[in-house]
């Protein structure tokens, strides 16, 4: 009969080696994306694609670059990365990749938003391992950088990246000792009705976080997290009157901005409407949420820096 120090220790190795989650025997890697789907790597990820600009981001961040991404149309692919994707393969718009310049490059890795790729989910496979991934939320940001990690097979790098980012968001908030900072609207849109994001969205949450109210309110379905928001009138949003206006980027000139309500919203009128960069509309990946953080404290905190 074994010995009790030995039966420990086998039964520990059991559990190290559980094929749930992360590394198996080895060095194979087995993954549960948000789909519940489970992803079976021979070793870690060396060539991921990104049909999304977290996976672009998350691959960047723990130093491996990525063959392909998927860029935002005709504003192509995001600023705050492009120096560092120069060269790398573009499979157009998010919700509609090229495939066919997909299986060129070859990935053994792709890292998507699952929402645009449930369509095209099989065919995704077929070509390499498919790690589809929520994020909206900042829980859904922090369970896939883990999962991002474990697949490059770079775990400890992801860890310390989520570590870093909550003792930011943590020391932000100290910052305000806990007053309330107002209220605010993240919109969006090119339309005569802007859509308004909801609480759980994650550039919202931060803000919320940070003592901002978001005036957006709480979603409707918060365990599917859809709809990230919903369309707001501007006699609706002159009601609710934020002290403070985000404005997402758009193609389009939001013509929302033109009706003879706008000049009397609070925020426009006091001048505290300002205009975001594209990464807040996908801010999942490690650096985008960081610059999310940076903006906020520059635009909104600043005021308040020395207190």
């Amino acid at each position: 009969m074994a010995s009790l120090p030995k039966r420990i220790a086998t039964s520990l190795l059991v559990v190290l080696l559980s094929p749930v989650s992360g590394w198996a025997d080895n060095h194979s890697i087995r993954l549960t994306d948000d789909r519940g789907e489970t992803l079976r790597l021979p070793a870690a990820a060396t060539r991921p694609a990104a049909i999304s600009t977290f996976g672009a981001d998350v691959a960047l961040a723990l130093g491996t670059a990525p063959v392909a991404v998927t860029d935002y149309g005709l504003q192509g692919v995001p600023d705050y990365l492009a120096s560092q994707l120069s060269g790398v393969r573009g499979l157009g718009p998010r919700h509609q990749p090229n495939l066919e310049v997909l299986s060129s490059v070859r990935p053994d890795l792709v890292i998507a938003i699952r929402r645009y790729t449930e369509k095209d989910g099989d065919q995704i496979e077929a070509i390499a391992p498919l790690l589809a991934l929520d994020l909206i939320t900042v829980e859904d940001s922090l369970r896939a950088v883990e999962l991002a990690g474990q697949a490059l097979g770079k775990p400890a790098k992801a860890e310390a990246l989520n570590d870093r980012f909550l003792e930011h968001v943590q020391s932000l908030a100290q910052r305000n000792h806990g007053k309330p900072m107002g209220t605010v609207a993240l919109l969006t849109s090119g339309s005569e009705t802007p859509f308004v994001y909801y609480d759980h969205f994650l550039p919202t949450a931060l803000l919320e976080r940070l003592g901002f109210d978001n005036v957006g309110g709480k979603p409707p379905n918060p365990e599917s997290g859809i709809p990230l928001g919903y369309r707001i009138s501007l006699e609706a949003l002159l009601k609710l009157n934020p002290d403070t206006i985000l404005l997402l980027p758009t193609s389009r000139q939001r013509a929302f901005t033109m009706n003879p309500i706008w000049p009397y919203l609070k925020a426009v009128s006091t001048g505290q409407v300002y205009e975001v960069p594209h990464y807040w509309k996908e801010g999942a990946g490690p650096i985008a949420r960081e610059r999310i953080l940076d903006d906020i404290q520059r635009l909104l905190l600043a005021p308040d820096s020395g207190t």
